[in-house]
């Protein structure tokens, strides 16, 4: 990986045994960052899988999209929020399912040590914390703008999305 962003994963031996990967099989790593999964993912399902990618952040896109240039043809990266993971396969023909579906949720390096991201409390930046930059509210907007009430809302609809929902 070039430039100072690069990711490891924690327990790659584990996250492969669970996924349960085979050659040939179709994969989707729902939260791409900067690719250290989807290599692993890349890697066991071989020359005849297909992987599929998404990821809401450009920035971390663009570094995976070079550190993933060899997988070519059988991977695709898309810019969007694992919550439309349904409406990305379907966009992309995959109707008869998929081997195996990675989640890797929370902030990578890359949010936390870009200062002008605004995830860090280490640096005095602007506090913004989007996801997608692309959107245009700030956690600076929320915290400035709603009532007590609607904040303490976000933070359950949250939680229940990520805990429930899934």
């Amino acid at each position: 990986m070039t430039g100072q962003f690069g990711h490891i994963p924690v327990m790659p031996r584990e996250a492969a045994e669970y996924l349960g990967l085979k050659p040939g099989g179709v994969a989707v790593d729902c939260t791409l960052g900067l690719g250290g999964h989807a290599l692993l993912m890349a890697a066991a399902i071989g020359v005849t899988g297909r992987l599929i990618a998404l990821d809401q952040d450009v920035d971390a896109i663009g570094l995976a999209r070079v550190r993933l240039e060899g997988f070519g043809g059988r991977l695709d990266i898309l810019k969007s929020n694992f919550a439309r993971v349904d409406a990305a396969l379907q966009g992309l023909g995959v109707s008869g399912g998929v081997d195996a579906i990675l989640f890797d949720l929370g902030v990578s390096s890359l949010q936390l040590d870009t200062p002008e991201r605004g995830f860090s409390f280490r640096v005095d930046a602007p506090l913004d914390m989007r996801m997608d930059i692309d959107g245009s509210v700030t956690a600076f907007d929320l915290i400035n703008t709603l009532p007590e009430k609607e904040l303490a809302d976000l933070q359950k609809k949250f939680v229940k999305f990520v805990f429930v929902k899934m």
